[in-house]
């Protein structure tokens, strides 16, 4: 046992300890000396005088030292103030010349955060001693900085291990010479912290311009009045000098400034003392900074993604630490959002869907697959929060949303249904009634209630999909957008509906500039094929698009193929599938009824679409060109020419397969926008017998009918039409469910620009949804790229 009186000895200041600061100076030859006497004491002692050079094991000593105490220079008992323990430790350290320094503590080391505000904080492994105290200063209470200072002077530096007495076997935190941030780039930044409760107050007059003294004056009052200024910031303009100290002092300083510049306020040179609390300090320390540039741009980048507003900054010239301003009621969100671009968490996302049968199905269930590879390759926690179930005809809604906000659980397909009673997104049971959910529960609300539930302040990014084709919720969209929560839509009944529900979805993706909420929009055309992204990419680039042509509804690609197939289809599949090695799927099979080239009658068709879900079980909306009007509405307002048109005058223009219906009925009675799904199975066979007819009439002349959409830009005409194609054209040969437009423009005069590709089916749609989740956060927080990896069979990001 030794009693750290006896060799730590300390010159205290006596001025600092009238003031409360407890300073002590360590005499370190006293303590040596003490250190020498008190051990040949105790050799005496134990062993009677043997030469301690001879030694064996067997008389090694063991010393176990009180900490937190020592003496003073008059030998009188003090104490080592704040964390004196781990300064004892310390001060024995380098006496001692160890090679090691442990601190055990209740912690496994230093973390990158404060772990009860950003959930995703790491142990960081190593920490260089200048890093530490940052981090030390600036609210991480492992470690003192005063502890550091015994190890950073010792001759050669001695390293210091941050353990948990209760996790013994790890390794903990090292902290020494170097850290991981000068080899890992991408890391740049080894950890955040916070200074909590302070106030800023700004000092800001023309009479401070050039004026010299003005600094000492100011801080030399706060000083006399025992002020302690943690922040200091002034602009070259000399205009304000902006400094921060501890809400309990604030007041005591704006009275001390005030009767300090008495006179300048009273003549007014200094217009205003403002005073801002409550404030958090944010500050990113790393020895990485200095190596790197752009860190700044990258933390402030990433405070303005997360709306959050900076009052003021510094940085000192070492590149060390970049400290910011902010509000309390925002530090917490600013945290996590620097945490997050600097790759030491996950970005976290907040995910809303409004799901209807399979669609909504098939992207819960992406989400919860892709989550662990989102979070690996992207740096993304994608966490499905609120989950609104309809059913196809927009009834029984019902709202699923998280049990505990704060948890990084995420609503998959299977929670779903244990919430809803054991009744899955498309009707059938899936899970028992009584197995135990405790992930999440149905509430009230519905869609109008789910943002409630969805956007948490501590998050910065909110998205919701809208999986419907519901006009109800589209109405939605401007409101979602003016709160903050980006929108991901494949419901395209809102940019096609009413002019003013256009411009208002316009005017909200506006409404905070820069910072608005972002509207994507590209799964409302052509499924997941580039045709929005390929239109403002021409105009962007100065292109002019004059036309564009195509076929843009996959359920009459189908039914027009399958009725009519060009003559070539059996070669061009056996052609796809001898130059794909096998790999290409024939697709005459893909008729659950028969082989594709082999023609059917129209009512075949039909069913058979509905049967694969490339139409809604009430054919008239696809079969009366509603759904094609609605795409063509949507592109209409990309290029400008919407205003004078919508989809009642698209469909009255345009060519339909239930054009003619009235002719079919006794007295012309029925219209065609009055058919209904009764109506028409009624008149299936002289449908049949129409369309029979036509085909006949345009294999004569080498043709076959096709579904054909149209945009005139210099006419701003739109318009829908039943064309026959020559046999070997490449509106012919499309393949069934798919879809494909050409853009003529300035610089594609002579032959079109063509995008083709299927866009059948929930699981088509829901990886083009997801892709445009990725292409939002790439453009938000710049998430970084996978690595490309190959198989034998493929290549994919890892």
């Amino acid at each position: 046992f030794l009693d750290a009186r006896k060799v730590i000895t300390v010159e205290e200041d006596d001025q600092q300890l009238n003031k409360g600061g407890g300073s002590e100076v360590v005499l370190w030859d006293e303590c040596a000396v003490k250190l020498k006497q008190m051990f040949h004491e105790e050799w005496d002692n134990n062993f009677g005088g043997a030469s301690t050079s001879t030694s064996s094991p067997s008389q090694l000593m063991h010393f176990v030292a009180t900490g937190y105490i020592a003496s003073n220079s008059q030998n009188v008992t003090t104490t080592l103030g704040r964390d004196g323990s781990d300064y004892s430790a310390a001060i024995f350290g380098r006496l001692l010349q160890s090679t090691v320094i442990t601190i055990w503590t209740d912690v496994d080391g230093v973390l990158s955060a404060d772990p009860r505000r950003v959930p995703d904080a790491h142990i960081l492994p190593d920490v260089s001693f200048n890093e530490a105290m940052e981090l030390a200063y600036f609210g991480a209470k492992v470690i003192h900085p005063k502890t550091m200072q015994p190890a950073i002077m010792a001759n050669p530096q001695i390293p210091i291990y941050i353990r948990n007495t209760f996790n013994s076997t790890f390794r903990g935190s090292r902290i020494f010479t170097s850290s991981t941030t000068h080899t890992e780039r991408d890391r740049c930044i080894c950890g955040f912290s916070t200074v909590e409760d302070i106030s800023l107050i700004n000092v800001e007059g023309s009479g401070m311009v050039g004026v010299p003294g003005v600094a000492k004056r100011l801080f030399g009052t706060l000083e006399s009045n025992g002020i302690n200024v943690v922040f200091i910031s002034q602009a070259s303009s000399e205009h304000s000098i902006t400094f921060a100290t501890m809400n309990s002092k604030a007041m005591l300083a704006k009275e001390a400034v005030e009767e300090e510049f008495a006179k300048e306020l009273r003549v007014g040179h200094i217009s205003a003392i403002d005073v801002i609390s409550p404030c958090s300090i944010i500050a990113a320390v790393g020895d990485g900074m200095g190596h790197t540039t752009g860190v700044a741009g990258r933390f402030f980048s990433a405070l303005g993604d997360a709306k959050i507003n900076v009052m003021a900054m510094a940085q000192g010239c070492s590149e060390r630490n970049i400290s910011a301003v902010v509000l309390s009621s925002e530090s917490t969100r600013a945290l996590r959002a620097v945490h997050a671009a600097f790759r030491l968490s996950h970005t976290r996302v907040r995910v809303g869907v409004i799901a209807s049968d399979e669609l909504g199905h098939a992207l819960l269930a992406l989400l919860e697959k892709q989550r662990n590879k989102l979070m690996k390759t992207f740096d993304i926690n994608v966490q499905v929060c609120a989950v609104v179930t309809q059913s196809g005809n927009g009834e029984n809604e019902q709202l699923v949303v998280l049990n505990d906000k704060s948890t990084n659980e995420s609503i998959g397909p299977r929670s779903l249904e244990l919430a809803t009673g054991g009744m899955g997104l498309l009707g059938a049971p899936a899970v028992s009634e009584d197995e135990p959910n405790s992930v999440v529960k149905a509430v009230d609300g519905g869609f109008l209630g789910m943002s409630k539930f969805l956007i948490s302040e501590d998050v910065a990014h909110t998205v919701i999909f809208d999986c419907t084709a519901d006009e109800s919720i589209g109405e939605q969209h401007p409101e979602w957008l003016n709160a903050g929560v980006h929108v991901i839509t494949a419901n395209n009944t809102c940019l096609s509906g009413s002019r003013e529900l256009r411009y208002a979805i316009e005017a909200a993706e506006h409404h905070y500039g820069k910072m608005s909420a972002s509207y994507l929009r590209e799964v409302t055309v052509g499924g997941g094929l580039p045709v929005i992204s390929t239109i403002r990419n021409l105009l962007d680039s100065g292109d002019r698009i004059r036309r564009m042509d195509g076929i843009l509804s996959i359920s009459m690609s189908y039914i027009l193929h399958r009725i009519a197939p060009p003559s070539n289809v059996v070669d061009c599949f056996t052609f796809d599938k001898m130059i794909s090695s096998g790999i290409f799927c024939d697709a005459q099979t893909i008729s659950p009824m028969g082989k594709l080239s082999s023609p059917c009658k129209l009512s075949q068709a039909v069913k058979e679409a509905i049967a694969l879900g490339l139409m809604e079980s009430d054919p008239v909306r696809d079969l009366s060109n509603e759904y094609t009007a609605r795409c063509l509405m949507v592109l209409a307002k990309e290029l400008g020419i919407d205003e004078y048109n919508d989809i009642e005058k698209i469909q009255k223009n345009s060519d339909s397969l239930i054009a003619d219906i009235d002719e079919l009925m006794d007295g012309g009675l029925l219209r065609k926008e009055v058919c209904t799904s009764e109506i028409y199975s009624k008149i299936e066979s002289h449908l049949d017998q129409l369309m029979t007819e036509r085909i006949a009439l345009a294999a004569k002349k080498g043709c076959v009918p096709r579904h054909i959409s149209s945009i005139d830009v210099s006419t701003g005409e739109i318009s829908v039409r039943i064309m026959d194609v020559p046999d070997g054209h490449f509106f012919a040969i499309t393949p069934p469910s798919n879809e494909c437009v050409r853009f003529f423009t300035e610089r594609h005069k002579r032959y079109p620009l063509v995008i083709q590709g299927p866009s059948e089916g929930a699981d088509s749609t829901s990886s083009a949804l997801l892709a445009e989740l990725l292409h939002l956060m790439h453009g938000k927080v710049g998430v970084r790229n996978g690595d490309l990896s190959r198989t034998g069979s493929s290549a994919f990001l890892s």
